[in-house]
């Protein structure tokens, strides 16, 4: 097990580097004000000769406000790094791989797109992004790799996203940092990151009875959805061809983007989601589909392209 002391991914170097600005400017305002309090301490103590009786005449509001205005200043451009590199963060690349992840008690269930499967174990390539979908089955989780400096939380009933790019090839620690039960402490796993060409190989020597997309499809046809959305029916749907990644205009006049977490609130409250220009006819599938079967049909639907 190599957990390096130094982040083993491109965006970690960069959250070291803001952690330790961050302490550095918190330490550069902590030693001036305890300095001067240090300094008047010892200048005014008791037995000192300082004359108390004659304030100076000279103002000090350069002073007070240059030094405002710089710890302000400080903090604020240690403010504006933080919110970009949260959007990165949360923004993958478009060719990012994707991988699936289910918390559930007391467990981590990975999927990759070609339908392998694995349990407290992630394979990733170096040097290429790899975006996580993650959802859990029951309580809050939270997906942790501190070598990678990935850690996100995972909720039930919605999906989280976060993206990293590994750079330094060996197995992690993955950890789950959420109290979520009484063998908490065992859900845990490793993250193995191999080389393009290795990871490649190894996603070939894995069992699979087929793409996640293959499976969303057979799931598409057996729950009739079909009928409406593959235009054979009377009811008119909306086409889900291309639809992946576009905008999507609601009903209620707002707009949203039809990525992996829209599509499974489109599946699952179908009444929230009503696309402009068609009739609030489609059922709810709550607690008619389970979160692997969720990630299939979204993956299928995914796959879809434009005509």
């Amino acid at each position: 097990m190599s957990d390096p002391l130094f982040a083993a991914s491109a965006t970690g170097m960069e959250i070291d580097h803001l952690i330790w600005a961050l302490l550095a400017v918190s330490a550069g305002m902590l030693a001036l004000v305890f300095g001067l309090m240090l300094l008047f301490v010892i200048r005014y103590r008791a037995s000192s000769p300082v004359d108390r009786g004659h304030p100076a005449e000279e103002k000090s509001w350069r002073i007070e406000i240059g030094w405002t205005a710089a710890t302000l200043a400080a903090f604020f451009g240690l403010f504006l790094w933080g919110d970009l590199l949260y959007e990165r963060l949360y923004l993958p690349p478009a060719d990012a791989f994707k991988v699936f992840v289910v918390g559930k008690q007391w467990m981590w269930k990975l999927e990759y797109p070609g339908g392998q499967r694995e349990i407290n174990s992630l394979h990733v390539p170096a040097g290429r992004p790899v975006e996580l979908i993650l959802t859990s089955e029951d309580v809050i989780h939270d997906f942790s790799v501190p070598a990678l400096r990935v850690k996100q939380d995972v909720v039930p009933g919605r999906y989280e996203s976060v993206w990293f790019e590994a750079t330094r090839p060996g197995t992690y620690h993955l950890f789950c940092t959420q109290f979520c039960g009484t063998d908490h402490a065992a859900m845990g796993g490793t993250v193995t990151v191999l080389s393009e060409a290795d990871f490649t190989q190894w996603l070939g020597r894995q069992d699979s009875d087929g793409t996640l997309a293959a499976a969303g499809r057979e799931l598409f046809l057996s729950r009739g959805c079909d009928g409406c959305h593959g235009g054979r029916g009377t009811v008119r749907a909306p086409a889900l061809e291309g639809l992946f990644g576009g905008p999507v205009t609601l009903a209620d006049g707002g707009t949203a983007v039809a990525d992996e977490a829209y599509l499974r609130d489109a599946i699952l409250r179908p009444d929230r989601l009503r696309v402009a220009g068609y009739p609030a006819v489609m059922p709810s599938f709550a607690g008619r589909l389970d979160e692997d079967e969720l990630l299939k049909l979204v993956a299928y639907i995914e796959s879809l392209e434009a005509h």
